[in-house]
């Protein structure tokens, strides 16, 4: 600890990414990643990219990203919002959107970075538990608020709230934003961007990163009303004006175009994800439904932290957490059939 760290610093516990182990030849099923490579219409795109234009600045609009996914989505460009990754995303609307003297509703159990912004930022946050069977009950949310916040389908638990139940929450609750994380949407749940044009108040976020594959690129998105776009883009130009490089608005903007193959590799992790389900169960484990690219599991007669520990001496890395709650679930991210193949004969 540095005695020049600002004092807020000093207690600021930072979120802890999945292990990106540098050892050649693992089965890799704790990030999420995504097990196929990006759609080949991003290879062309980046082939073709002019590399004499890296010397200029980039759109600090993105705008032919912004114009292909309001297209894609049936918005205007004006409830678009572009960002360095989803997290980034996430933090300016937790800057532009959550500091209210009211304080801020979240899942107890969910992506861990929102406690984090909190944190950093100073906001005051109730942490709502899940219920008995892991899921987000929105009956919990029906008090007064400076925010709600939940990922759908949650994280690490992959299970899904149904729309209507969104949609509810919704127009009872008017006079704060309710953000939805639809990081993991397009693996099975139903997203709220086609609530959008009825609910001023909803905000929607969405990454590039695990249904189309370009994790390491960085790119997020945000949708909603004009008012909470613009909310997004003061704090973001009050940072950083040039948020998206060049390359990543490329690739984006051919991955919304390739849309057959979005859909093809999204399928192929649902069925697998089925798969994995079943075979998971045939051992005694006690799998969550999951409408995510992941499987939270539980075997009654083994400790989790054990099984992730002996899988990793196998080459075979998964996801452990140390909440309460939840320390006896491994998080187990869908890969190709071959390495969900090997896990199950390992494990």
């Amino acid at each position: 600890m540095s005695k020049f760290w600002s004092p807020a610093i000093r207690s600021l516990v930072p979120y802890t990414p999945g292990e990106q182990p540098k050892v050649l030849n693992l089965i890799k099923l704790n990030t999420n990643e995504n097990p196929y490579p990006p759609a080949p219409a991003v290879v062309e795109a980046l082939h073709q990219f002019s590399m004499d234009r890296l010397r200029l600045y980039p759109d600090p609009e993105a705008s032919k990203l912004k114009s292909a996914l309001a297209k894609y989505h049936q918005l205007d460009e004006a409830q678009v919002f572009l960002g360095n990754g989803s997290d980034e995303v996430l933090a300016l609307a937790f800057m532009a959107l959550f500091r209210h003297s009211d304080p801020l509703l979240m899942p107890e159990t969910t992506y861990s970075f929102y406690e984090v912004y909190c944190d950093l930022l100073n906001i005051d946050a109730v942490r709502i538990p899940l219920n008995s069977s892991f899921e987000i009950d929105l009956d919990d949310y029906q008090r007064s608020n400076g925010g709600i916040i939940f990922a759908n389908p949650n994280a690490p638990t992959g299970i899904a709230i149904p729309l209507s139940r969104i949609e509810q929450l919704l127009a009872a609750n008017t006079d704060s934003v309710v953000l939805v994380d639809e990081a993991y949407v397009d693996f099975g749940a139903d997203s709220a961007i086609a609530l959008i044009h009825r609910y001023p108040n909803l905000l929607v976020t969405h990454t590039f990163s695990k249904s189309r594959s370009l994790a390491g690129m960085r790119i997020g998105a945000a949708f909603g009303h004009p008012d909470l776009i613009d909310g997004l883009e003061r704090v973001k130009n009050s940072f950083n004006s040039y948020p998206l490089d060049m390359l990543a608005i490329e690739a984006a903007t051919a991955s919304i175009e390739d849309d057959a193959y979005f859909k093809e590799t999204c399928q192929r992790i649902i069925n697998t994800r089925q798969r994995t389900t079943q075979a998971l169960q045939q051992k005694g484990f006690r799998v969550l439904p999951s409408s995510a690219n992941f499987v939270f599991a539980t075997h009654p007669e083994q400790d989790a932290k054990t099984l992730m520990q002996r899988l990793r001496d196998e080459n075979i890395l998964v996801r452990h957490f140390t909440k309460p709650s939840i320390n006896q679930f491994l998080r187990i991210s869908i890969g190709t059939d071959e390495e969900m193949d090997q896990l199950m004969n390992q494990l």
